[in-house]
Formats: structure tokens, C-alpha cells, sequence
């Protein structure tokens, strides 16, 4: 499996970003880590050996940038606005920076995949529904998509609003914008074992929200034997990625 350890400077962050890169060819896939989470904790988890086939034959290529999540969302000592500033220069770096480079090293110019577990399913579900015309596809693993549940409650900021997919869904109504999201492919999954309780609760009102604007997408629910926890996702990834890859979707 080709393999790379890079970082770029990042003038929307200010700072070094890190990345690995694993793969050499298909579908460009971002994951984004759990709570505070680098650039080599897929890897670390075993994520990438789980993933292995489609990796190495070309079906995907995966990118794992670093997060800034322990200054944004993890951020205890900042205002609920102060968080969601500092999430915004995360986006603002990954759409004007790192996105435009993976178009170009690859010369992909269809829709890339955002994807990442508990934390990361949140920043997957975010990125995906803030950006429908760059990530026409998600698979989004025990997330909380509540922006109240790092904030408590932000009181109608704009900044935090615009970053809790529960709110924002609900409060969609342009058709085009509606229209763009029917037609990409979004896959949420949430385990009923121990440590999902909140997720399992974010997971059913999204599906509500996505049901009441008539977003087709998977939700899946699996085992109460399957924790809050790597074992799982190193389950459940590969599983989706072959549905996927069954449907001819990548």
C-alpha cells in the first residue's frame, strides 16, 4: 500500500497541518479523527488495515488530517461563538486548502467522501451538509450532530447554529439546496451498546430531520453488543465501504 506522511503550511490556521495520505488511486476520502484526535489515529487503530482491500485496489484514497478540535468544540474556557470561530477556520482550511490539493494530486473532480467515528462522525455529517457540492458522500459513525453538546446552549449564535446539523436541517428550506442533498449519499450508523446512549438519541433525530425534508439516506442501527468503540467501527467501515462498492457508488 503506498503510503505518505506530509504536512503543508496552512495560512488559515496560521500553523504546520499534518497528513497521511494511504493509497494511490479512487475515490478521495477525508476522515476526520475522534475527540482531539491526529492525523495517525486511523492508522493507529486500525482503521486503514480494516480498509485494506479497497485501499489497495484503488477503489479509495484516504486522507487523515490532523484536527484543532481541543481548540474549537473541546475548547471548555471559550464561548460557545469562540468555539464555533475557531471550527470555522478548520473549514475555512479544509475547503480552501486541503481539498484544492487533493483535486489537484489526484485529479479527481467528482465529489469527495468525508467520513469519521464519534467526533469525526459529527465533523463528516458537518462538512457533508455545509458543502454538498464538494462531499457527495458520508459515512458518518456514532456522531453527536447537536452543536448543545459541546456548547450547552448557544442561544441562536449564528456561528454555532450554522454548525449543528440537527438546527440547520430543520431549518432548510431553499430547493436547491434540498435538491443537492437528495442526490449525494449519506450513511449514518450508530451502535446500541455501551457508551451509545447519546448517540443512538442524535442518530434517531437526524434521521426525523432528514425524514421530514425528505433527504433520502441509511441510517443503520446495530448491536447492543457493539460498544462506543474501534472494534466496532473497524466493523462497520468496511461493511459500508462494500455496499458501496456493491451498489457501484465508488
Amino acid at each position: 500500500m503506498k503510503f505518505e506522511s506530509r504536512s503543508h503550511w496552512s495560512s488559515e490556521l496560521g500553523r504546520e497541518m499534518f497528513f497521511n495520505v494511504y493509497g494511490h488511486a479512487g475515490k478521495p476520502v477525508i476522515v476526520f479523527p475522534s475527540s482531539g484526535g491526529s492525523h495517525h489515529e486511523f492508522g493507529n487503530f486500525g482503521m486503514i488495515d480494516a480498509c485494506r482491500s479497497f485501499i489497495e485496489r484503488g477503489i479509495i484514497q484516504i486522507y487523515t488530517p490532523d484536527s484543532v478540535d481541543n481548540e474549537s468544540w473541546l475548547a471548555k474556557h471559550k464561548s460557545a461563538h469562540d468555539m464555533a470561530l475557531a471550527h470555522n477556520a478548520y473549514d475555512r482550511y479544509i475547503m480552501n486548502e486541503l481539498v484544492p490539493l487533493i483535486r489537484y494530486e489526484s485529479q479527481w473532480q467528482d465529489g469527495l467522501m468525508v467520513t469519521g467515528c464519534s467526533m469525526g462522525g459529527f465533523h463528516a455529517v458537518n462538512f457533508g451538509l455545509r458543502h454538498p457540492d464538494a462531499f457527495d458522500m458520508v459515512i458518518a459513525l456514532s456522531g453527536v450532530y447537536d452543536a448543545r453538546f459541546f456548547t450547552h446552549e448557544f442561544y441562536d449564535d449564528q456561528a454555532v447554529y450554522f454548525n449543528s446539523p440537527i438546527d440547520y436541517i430543520w431549518g432548510q428550506n431553499n430547493p436547491d439546496a434540498l435538491e443537492r442533498y437528495r442526490q449525494n449519499h449519506y450513511i449514518v450508523a450508530v451502535a446500541q451498546g455501551a457508551w451509545e446512549e447519546q448517540h443512538i438519541a442524535d442518530t434517531q433525530r437526524l434521521q426525523q430531520a432528514f425524514n421530514a425534508k425528505h433527504i433520502p439516506a441509511w441510517f443503520d442501527y446495530w448491536g447492543a453488543d457493539m460498544p462506543h468503540d474501534w472494534i466496532t467501527w473497524r466493523a462497520q467501515m468496511p461493511y459500508f465501504l462494500g455496499k458501496l462498492e456493491e451498489h457501484r457508488l465508488i
